[in-house]
Parts: C-alpha cells; sequence; structure tokens
C-alpha cells in the first residue's frame, strides 16, 4: 500500500485506516451475500442491522439519554439550518441566534425565511475570534430556543462551555461532534454533519428530545418533519446506506480506543501541541483567536506575509502534510485535527513548522 498522507483537511475528514481498510475488504461481497451492501435493500437483514448497531453504538459512545431519538438524515447541516426553525418555531414566538462567524450567518440567514428571528450576540465586532459568555447573550421574551454553533470551522473558534441560559439550547456541532461530552440536559436538539468528523459526506445526525416532537409543526412536507423520521426510525425514504455503514465502522473504532474522553483528551493533547507551537515561535505564527476560545478541531494561524504562507503549503504538500490552506474566505493556514487525526501527525506538523521558521525566521 502506498504511504499515506497527513491529512489536515477540514472536511471531508480523516478516517481511521483501520476502517477504511475493513470496509474496502467487505465492499464486494459483504458477509459472503454476493453483493456490496449499497447494492441490497436498505429494509433487508443486512442494513438494518448495520442500522440499529450504528443508532446503538453512538447512543453508548455519546451518552445519549433515552429521551432523546436518534435520526439519520441527509442534507448535511445546512438541511438543518432550515428544518429546525421549519419544526421548532411556534406562532407567536421567536428564536435567538448567536452569531459566531460563517456557518452561524448561513443558519441565521436560512431561519429567517420561517419566524421571527434575532441574533442574541453578534461577534462582528470582535471579528468572531470569540464566542461569547453567558452574561452577554442577550434573550427576549417568548424566546422558543437558542441556536448555538458550537466549533465554528472557519474561524477555529468554539464555546469552551454551554451558555447557562433559561431557554433550551440547539447545537450546530458539526466541526466537533463527538470529540467531548455534552450536557444533554441543556439542550433539546443537537445536529451536525458527519463528514467533519464522523465519516463520509452524506450523513447528518440530529438528536431531538423526543417530548417536543409531539409539538412540531405538521404543516411542512414530509420529509422535513422530525416526527415522521422518528417514527420510521429513519426508514422514511432510502437513507445515506454507505455513510451510515462508515459511520458505524468510526463509531466501533471511537469505543475501542476508549470513547469520548479519549477522544477529549486526544483532542486536547493535539491542539495544545499546535498552539504551542504557534505561541513559542515569536510572533512568527499567529493565531489571531482568544486564547480561551481557541477550536481543539480547527487551528487556524497566519504568517508574517502571504508570500510566505504560499510557500509554507508548498512545501508542506512535498512532505505528505495536506489541506493546510485556510478557507477562501478568511485566508492564512489551518490544520484540522479531526478525532482519527494521529498525534504522530501533529508532531511532523509542529516539527515542520519550527523547520520552517529556523529556515525562514
Amino acid at each position: 500500500m502506498n504511504k499515506r498522507s497527513h491529512n489536515f483537511s477540514a472536511g471531508p475528514c480523516t478516517l481511521p485506516l483501520e476502517c477504511l481498510e475493513e470496509a474496502q475488504q467487505e465492499f464486494v461481497n459483504y458477509q459472503n451475500s454476493g453483493m456490496s451492501l449499497i447494492e441490497m435493500s436498505h429494509r433487508g437483514k443486512h442494513f438494518t442491522e448495520v442500522a440499529e448497531q450504528a443508532e446503538k453504538l453512538c447512543r453508548e459512545v455519546f451518552e445519549v439519554p433515552d429521551d432523546f431519538s436518534v435520526l439519520f438524515l441527509q442534507g448535511g447541516a445546512i438541511l438543518q439550518f432550515s428544518m429546525v426553525p421549519m419544526n421548532l418555531l411556534m406562532p407567536n414566538s421567536k428564536a435567538a441566534y448567536v452569531n459566531s462567524g460563517s456557518w452561524a450567518k448561513g443558519a441565521i440567514s436560512d431561519a429567517k425565511q420561517y419566524g421571527d428571528i434575532y441574533v442574541a450576540w453578534d461577534g462582528e465586532s470582535c471579528n468572531f475570534t470569540r464566542m461569547p459568555s453567558t452574561e452577554e447573550i442577550k434573550l427576549q421574551d417568548n424566546t422558543q430556543y437558542l441556536h448555538i454553533t458550537t466549533n465554528e470551522t472557519i474561524g477555529g473558534i468554539r464555546f469552551p462551555s454551554w451558555p447557562d441560559v433559561d431557554v433550551p439550547l440547539i447545537g450546530d456541532m458539526s466541526s466537533e461532534y463527538m470529540s467531548r461530552p455534552v450536557h444533554w440536559k441543556k439542550f433539546d436538539l443537537i445536529y451536525g454533519g458527519a463528514q467533519k468528523n464522523l465519516g463520509p459526506a452524506g450523513l447528518c445526525v440530529v438528536f431531538v428530545r423526543k417530548s417536543i416532537l409531539e409539538n412540531t409543526n405538521k404543516n411542512l412536507g414530509r420529509y422535513l418533519r422530525y416526527d415522521i423520521h422518528d417514527a420510521k426510525s429513519s426508514m422514511f425514504n432510502t437513507p445515506p446506506v454507505f455513510a451510515i455503514y462508515m459511520f458505524g465502522k468510526v463509531l466501533k473504532w471511537m469505543k475501542k480506543e476508549g470513547g469520548l474522553n479519549a477522544m477529549e483528551f486526544n483532542a486536547t493533547t493535539k491542539s495544545t501541541l499546535l498552539y504551542q507551537t504557534i505561541d513559542q515561535s515569536n510572533g512568527y505564527y499567529r493565531c489571531p483567536v482568544d486564547e480561551a476560545c481557541r477550536s481543539h478541531m480547527n487551528v487556524v494561524f497566519r504568517l508574517p506575509n502571504e508570500e510566505l504562507e504560499q510557500k509554507f503549503l508548498k512545501e508542506a504538500e512535498e512532505i505528505n502534510l495536506m489541506n493546510l490552506k485556510g478557507h477562501r474566505s478568511v485566508g492564512g493556514c489551518r490544520a484540522s485535527i479531526y478525532n482519527a487525526m494521529p498525534i504522530s501527525s501533529v508532531e511532523i506538523l509542529c516539527n515542520f513548522m519550527n523547520e520552517f521558521l529556523a529556515r525562514n525566521g
């Protein structure tokens, strides 16, 4: 097998090699059936077992309470920008949103099409370099929920702790999904695309408190209703079969590695290594993010000028350090260090950063 690259892509993400190799072995002839899993009926016994096992592992690894439903949907997190207000925003009520950056802006823009939406805190004034404290979030009367983007992939910021407010939280956790524990009592709904941290593109995992499903908006097209997906056990239509299959394999790997606590420990270890390399460079590498709100998944940084950044990226690729270019909207560099990214890859990146500084500083 050819040497694997150190893939720092923001998504689709690095996946555990053993999961990829296992899928490779099973792909053509799944469990001696004579066909691939993705050729089978999604209602047949083979895929039913795969989906049920994925949900079971999902609940176990993410420590999901029994009073939450698990939905496997399509459309990524962006579809949820619309589905959340369509289902949950009732007449004569409103919803609050924290504007923390690019993805929060998208959620706000879409939600405004379906009801009374207001911004409870706006990070524009600080150029989206931090998240708000609870005291800074200003809620209005008749607020149905507060929507937060728990980790901004592009800006490289995260909520270090969950807001302590008197309304239910809705969380877009796409780019840090299942990398740290969740305070479930605070949330009514959590969602995210799997491709940022948990599997290939095509699957959105939604956790929704069962008690609110009775009161969701029923005047919607069927696919857009959470209660229908819950009643059909995510089999209302053909689900994203391959994505669910791989999601289950990644969850199995996560459990074997030590579960959520191990993922959080590794995320802290990897991000600390990178931030120390940045902070100890005497300003050669700069992270624009407030230290308390630095993401553990997406580490953003700049070099003294764009010419050096281009040289850095080119030389990094030459030694298989791939996809370190920052998002096109902000530039710079970004290392996404999701659950399956080995610590050794981060160490190699840090060594390269130190060597590059020694040669070009």
